[in-house]
C-alpha cells in the first residue's frame, strides 16, 4: 500500500483539528478565563482564584444526577477549605429559571459560590457535553481531571488529589 494523497492527508488533518476543538476541555490546558455574577449579586472571575485550587461543577436544576451528586461535593468542599479549595458551582442559567436555582441552592444548603451561566458562554468556553461535569483546576489554571457525568466520591477524591497541596488530598 502506498501513501495516502495530499487532499486526502489535508481533510485528515482538518478533520483531526475540528475534532479536537469540539471535545471537551482537555487536561493540561489552561482553563478558559470568565467572569459571572454568583446567585448573590457578586461577580467571580476565574482568574481571581489562581493560586487556589478550583473545582468547577456544572449542573442544572432539572439534572437529576447532579442533585445526587452535590451532597458529595458540598462534603468534599468542608473537607478541604483549610487547604483553600474553591468550589464554584456553574448554573446552566440559560436553560432554566433563577427561582428554581434560588429553590436548589436553599433546599442543599449550597454553602460555595453559585454562578449564573445566563448566556451560555462558560459552557461553551469548557465545551461542555452536558451535565453535570466536573473540572478540577489547579494553582496555576491548568486543567488536571475533567469527570463527565456524575462524579462519585472515588473521582472527587482523585481530581483533588491533582489538585491540592500534596499530602492534603
Amino acid at each position: 500500500m502506498g501513501a495516502l494523497p495530499d487532499h486526502i492527508v489535508r481533510s485528515l488533518r482538518v478533520v483531526c483539528i475540528v475534532a479536537a476543538t469540539l471535545a471537551t476541555q482537555a487536561p493540561a490546558s489552561a482553563a478558559p478565563d470568565f467572569t459571572l455574577t454568583t446567585l448573590a449579586g457578586d461577580s467571580v472571575a476565574l482568574s481571581s482564584l489562581k493560586g487556589r485550587p478550583v473545582f468547577l461543577n456544572f449542573w442544572a436544576t432539572w439534572c437529576k444526577p447532579c442533585r445526587g451528586e452535590m451532597a458529595d461535593i458540598i462534603t468534599a468542599y468542608r473537607a478541604h477549605t483549610d487547604q483553600r479549595l474553591a468550589v464554584l458551582a456553574i448554573n446552566l442559567t440559560d436553560q432554566e429559571h433563577v427561582a428554581d436555582v434560588r429553590e436548589f441552592v436553599a433546599e442543599l444548603q449550597m454553602p460555595f459560590p453559585v454562578l449564573l451561566d445566563r448566556k451560555g458562554k462558560v459552557r461553551k468556553s469548557h465545551r461542555l457535553r452536558g451535565v453535570p461535569t466536573s473540572v478540577f483546576i489547579d494553582t496555576l489554571g491548568v486543567v488536571r481531571f475533567v469527570n463527565q457525568g456524575p462524579i462519585a466520591p472515588e473521582a472527587i477524591q482523585r481530581g483533588l488529589s491533582l489538585i491540592l497541596p500534596k499530602g492534603e488530598p
